[in-house]
C-alpha cells in the first residue's frame, strides 16, 4: 500500500557536468537552488538583476543581459533615500546615484558574460501577477515601496505570458545556441493576496510554460519543483515557520531530484565530494588550541588541493583559492 504520491521526473538527461556553467533566473527558489549549486562547488550565478517574479520581468532582464544594455541615469528614481530601477531588487538600491549605477552595470555586465558562457539555465516563474507602472504601462521587477496608487495590479494572460517567454527562448538560442534552459514554477505560495488567486496564479504559470516550449523542446524541459511540493511533501512539516517558503529538507529534497534529472552519472561522485568538501570550509574550529586549529587548517588545505588535482577545472574555483590563500 502506498502512502504517498511520488512525483516521476522521467529519464536522467544528462544536461548537467559539475565542470558546467549555470545561470539562476528568477523567483527566490532560484537561490535556494543556487545555493545548492555552490555548495556542490559548480559555478553558478544566481539572479544577477535581483530576484524576479512574473515572466515579463524575467524575460525583459534576460534580454538585458543578452544586450549587456547599461542602466542610465534617467533609469532610476528616488525613493526610501535610495537610488532605484524598476527592472532591479533594492538590494542594489543605494544612496549614492552614481554608486547605483556603476553597480547595476557591473551586474548586467557580469551576467552577460555569465549567460555567454554557461550551458544550463534554469528559470524559475513565480507569480503572474504584474504591476503596470500607470504612468509609462510597463511591468515593473520590483515596486520599490511606491505608493500602490501609482500601479495597476493585474494576472497576465496565459497567452501575453507565453509570448515572452517565446521571444526570449528564441534570443537565447540566438545568442547562445549550447545553452539548455530549464523552466520551472516557484514552489513559494504567494498567499498575500489569497490561496485562490496564488492557486490561479500557479495554474496560469504551468499552462503558460507549456505553451512557450513548444517550439523549443530540443533544449528547453521543465522540471516539477511545484508539484513535488504541492504533491510528494504535502504536509506542512516540509516548510518553514511562514508556511510559505520550503524548509531546508524540503529544499535538500528537490535539489535531490534535480540532480537525478539533470547531472550526468560522471558528475555524481563529484558533487557529493564537493558538497562534504564544501561543509568542512565553512566550519570554524571552536577549539582556542592553536595547534589544533593548525592541524585542521593544514588538513583543509592538503583536501583542498587533492580535490583540485584531481577536478583541475576547479583550480579557479574561487572559494577554493581564497583556502589556499587565506591558510598558511
Amino acid at each position: 500500500m502506498e502512502f504517498r504520491t511520488t512525483v516521476k521526473t522521467g529519464e536522467n538527461r544528462g544536461w548537467l557536468h559539475h565542470s558546467d556553467s549555470v545561470v539562476l533566473l528568477g523567483s527566490c527558489f532560484s537561490d535556494n537552488m543556487g545555493g545548492k549549486l555552490h555548495g556542490a562547488l559548480i559555478n553558478a550565478m544566481v539572479n544577477p538583476m535581483g530576484t524576479l517574479y512574473n515572466p515579463m520581468s524575467i524575460a525583459r532582464g534576460v534580454q538585458r543581459l543578452i544586450d549587456a544594455e547599461p542602466v542610465a541615469g534617467l533609469d532610476l528614481f528616488m525613493q526610501s533615500g535610495v537610488w532605484n530601477s524598476y527592472d532591479f531588487h533594492s538590494r542594489y538600491s543605494l544612496p549614492d546615484k552614481q554608486a547605483t549605477i556603476d553597480r547595476m552595470n557591473q551586474r548586467i555586465q557580469q551576467g552577460h558574460e555569465a549567460l555567454r558562457q554557461a550551458q544550463l539555465l534554469t528559470v524559475t516563474l513565480g507569480s503572474a501577477i504584474v504591476y503596470r507602472l500607470k504612468a509609462t504601462g510597463e511591468v515593473v521587477a520590483n515596486c520599490h515601496k511606491v505608493p500602490q496608487h501609482e500601479f495597476e495590479r493585474t494576472m497576465a494572460t496565459t497567452e501575453e505570458m507565453a509570448q515572452v517567454l517565446d521571444q526570449m527562448l528564441t534570443a537565447l538560442h540566438t545568442f547562445n545556441p549550447d545553452l539548455r534552459v530549464i523552466l520551472t514554477v516557484s514552489p513559494i505560495r504567494h498567499i498575500a493576496d489569497g490561496l485562490d488567486t496564488n492557486s490561479l496564479s500557479k495554474a496560469s504559470l504551468r499552462v503558460t510554460i507549456d505553451k512557450a516550449m513548444k517550439n523549443h523542446r530540443d533544449y528547453c524541459d521543465y522540471f516539477p519543483a511545484y508539484e513535488i511540493m504541492m504533491d510528494d511533501l504535502r504536509d506542512y512539516r516540509f516548510y518553514t515557520s511562514d508556511m510559505v517558503h520550503p524548509s531546508d529538507v524540503a529544499v535538500e529534497y528537490i535539489w535531490q531530484a534535480f540532480q537525478a534529472t539533470y547531472l550526468d552519472d560522471h558528475s555524481a561522485l563529484a558533487v557529493a565530494r564537493c558538497e562534504r568538501i564544501h561543509k568542512r570550509l565553512m566550519h570554524r574550529p571552536m577549539s582556542a588550541n592553536a595547534e589544533t586549529v593548525q592541524r585542521f587548517n593544514n588538513d583543509t588545505v592538503s583536501v583542498v588541493r587533492n580535490l583540485i588535482k584531481e577536478y583541475p577545472y576547479l583550480a579557479e574555483h574561487p572559494e577554493l583559492q581564497k583556502t589556499l590563500q587565506t591558510i598558511r
